[in-house]
């Protein structure tokens, strides 16, 4: 995550194991990875949680992004996210990285809720979650997205 704050690909690409693209160091993708190294600091044990690459398999492209905001607080509930390049949109990849977040809350003893939060305007990210149980369940402001709605699904 450094290197991808520090622009340099290559580096990261080395230590992800794989060609990262320059999506990966967009400022909202840097704004990520800056957020996710503080978490880091202040907690090492959150690691497995975070934010990971998305490889699409057999053709091993790289996607996007993925993982959770952290391990599941005292209520047992999880907060996901998830960034889908451009290039790969509207392809069925969002949905299937959900469906993994999802399938991964569900197989861990710790987790009774998923949640997800987004902006009332982002339709595409409403319609992604459309059939996987999701209920609103408010809203909230957030410094970074502005206001967002929140939906949770019981795992």
């Amino acid at each position: 995550m450094t290197a991808l704050l520090n622009d340099d690909l290559t580096q990261a690409s080395a230590e992800a194991g794989i060609a990262l693209t320059e999506y990966f160091v967009t400022d909202t993708a840097k704004w990520v990875w800056q957020y996710r190294i503080n978490q880091l600091i202040s907690d090492p044990g959150c690691a497995g949680w975070l934010t990971q690459t998305v490889v699409a398999e057999p053709e091993g492209a790289v996607v996007g992004y993925a993982g959770f905001h952290g391990p599941p607080d005292e209520a047992g509930m999880v907060e996901l996210g998830y960034s889908v390049a451009p290039a790969y949109r509207r392809q069925g990849y969002a949905r299937a990285i959900l469906a993994e977040l999802i399938h991964r809350s569900v197989a861990e003893p710790g987790v009774r809720t998923v949640r997800v939060t987004i902006s009332p305007d982002n339709t595409a990210s409403l319609a992604t979650i459309s059939g996987f149980g999701f209920v609103e369940v408010g809203e909230q402001w957030d410094e970074e997205d502005g206001l967002e709605t929140i939906f949770e699904v019981p795992v």
